[in-house]
C-alpha cells in the first residue's frame, strides 16, 4: 500500500501543474482585473498602471507564471490584493469554518442517509420504498438557498428557536486556536459556547447536507438491492444466521464501497465551498472568500485558493480509495 500511495502522490504533481496553468490563464481572461477590481471602472489610469507595477501585472505573461511557479516551489501562495493578507493565513482563517461546516453536514447526511437507503431496499415497492424515492427527488431538485432561507424563516424567525447567522453569538467570548469552534469550545471548557456553536451550526448544515443526503440514500438503496441477491446471502441466512448479523456483516458492508466513494467525492465537493450555504448564514469560509475573490479580480486570493482546493480533493479522494481495503479486505493495493 505504501508504493501505491507514493505513486498517488507523484501522479498528483502533473495535475496540480495543470490545474496551476489553467487558472492562471483563466483568471487572466475575466474581463477586468485585480486594478479596476480594487479601484473602480472609472479610476485614473496612472492609478491603474501603478497598481499593476507594483504586483507584476505588467510584465508578460510568461514571465508572471514563472514567478508564480518559482513561489508555489517555495510554497509561497502571495499575498491578497484586496485585504493584503497573506493567501496562506487567508486559508489557515477561513478554511476552519468550511471544514467544520462540512464535517456537520456529511455527519448529517450519512447518519440519515445510509439507514433510509437500507431501509428502502428492504421494502422495496412499497410505500416505504415511494415515500423515499419521492423525498430524495424532491432533496436534489430544491436550490440550496431557497432550502436556507425557508429553514432560516421557520425555525430562526418565526419559532426563535436558532440563530440565523454566524458562528458564535456576540455575547460569547471564545479563543480560536484552530478556529474550528467545536474544537476550541471543548478545549477551553466552556459549554456554554459549545451548545451555541451548535446551535449556529445546525440550519446550515442540514442546508448543505441536504443534497448529499439524498443521493447517499438512492446510492445506498442499489447497492443494498444488488448484494441482497447475492448467493452468500442467501447462505447466510439458510444457515440461520441472525439477521442482524447478516444486514450488517455480509449485506451492508459489501454494500459500503460505492457508498464510500460517493462520501467521498460529496466531501470533496463541500469542502471547496458552499458559496449560497455560507452567504445565506454569513458563515464566513472558504466559498463566499473565493467569490469575493472573483468579484474583485483577485488573482493570488484566486489561484492559490483554487489550488488549495485541488489538493485538497486530491486526498480526499486518496482517502476514499485506501477506505476501500478496510472496507473489503479483498481489495489489495500494490
Amino acid at each position: 500500500m505504501a508504493w501505491y500511495v507514493v505513486r498517488r502522490f507523484a501522479l498528483a504533481v502533473p495535475v496540480l501543474f495543470g490545474v496551476s496553468l489553467l487558472v492562471f490563464l483563466w483568471v487572466r481572461a475575466l474581463p477586468g482585473g485585480p486594478a479596476q477590481g480594487l479601484l473602480g471602472e472609472r479610476a485614473d489610469p496612472a492609478a491603474v498602471e501603478a497598481v499593476e507595477r507594483q504586483y507584476g501585472l505588467d510584465r508578460p505573461v510568461y514571465e508572471q507564471y514563472g514567478r508564480y511557479v518559482g513561489s508555489l516551489v517555495r510554497l509561497e501562495f502571495g499575498q491578497s490584493i484586496t485585504s493584503h493578507q497573506p493567501v496562506l493565513s487567508e486559508i489557515a482563517r477561513r478554511f476552519p469554518a468550511t471544514a467544520e461546516l462540512t464535517a456537520a453536514a456529511m455527519l448529517f447526511a450519512v447518519a440519515a442517509g445510509v439507514p433510509l437507503g437500507v431501509l428502502a431496499a428492504k421494502r422495496r415497492q412499497t410505500w416505504v420504498d415511494q415515500a423515499s424515492l419521492v423525498g430524495s427527488l424532491i432533496g436534489i431538485s430544491i436550490p440550496i438557498f431557497f432550502l436556507a432561507l425557508l429553514l432560516k424563516y421557520v425555525f430562526a424567525v418565526r419559532l426563535g428557536w436558532l440563530p440565523s447567522i454566524g458562528r458564535l453569538d456576540a455575547l460569547l467570548s471564545l479563543p480560536h486556536p484552530t478556529n474550528l469552534y467545536t474544537v476550541d469550545a471543548l478545549l477551553a471548557g466552556d459549554w456554554e459556547a459549545f451548545a451555541d456553536v451548535l446551535r449556529h451550526l445546525l440550519l446550515p448544515a442540514i442546508a448543505l447536507g441536504t443534497i448529499p443526503l439524498a443521493i447517499i440514500a438512492r446510492i445506498t438503496r442499489a447497492a443494498v438491492l444488488d448484494v441482497i441477491s447475492e448467493d452468500y446471502v442467501r447462505t447466510a441466512r439458510a444457515k440461520g444466521i441472525a439477521r442482524r448479523l447478516v444486514d450488517r456483516r455480509h449485506i451492508l458492508r459489501n454494500a459500503l464501497l460505492p457508498v464510500s466513494t460517493v462520501v467521498g467525492l460529496q466531501t470533496g465537493l463541500l469542502l471547496s465551498g458552499a458559496v449560497l450555504t455560507e452567504t445565506v448564514f454569513a458563515w464566513g469560509g472558504i466559498g463566499t472568500w473565493i467569490y469575493d475573490a472573483i468579484r474583485f479580480r483577485d488573482y493570488p486570493v484566486l489561484q492559490g485558493g483554487i489550488l488549495f482546493l485541488a489538493v485538497l480533493f486530491l486526498l480526499v479522494n486518496l482517502l476514499v480509495d485506501l477506505s476501500y481495503a478496510l472496507i473489503d479486505p479483498r481489495v489489495r493495493y500494490r
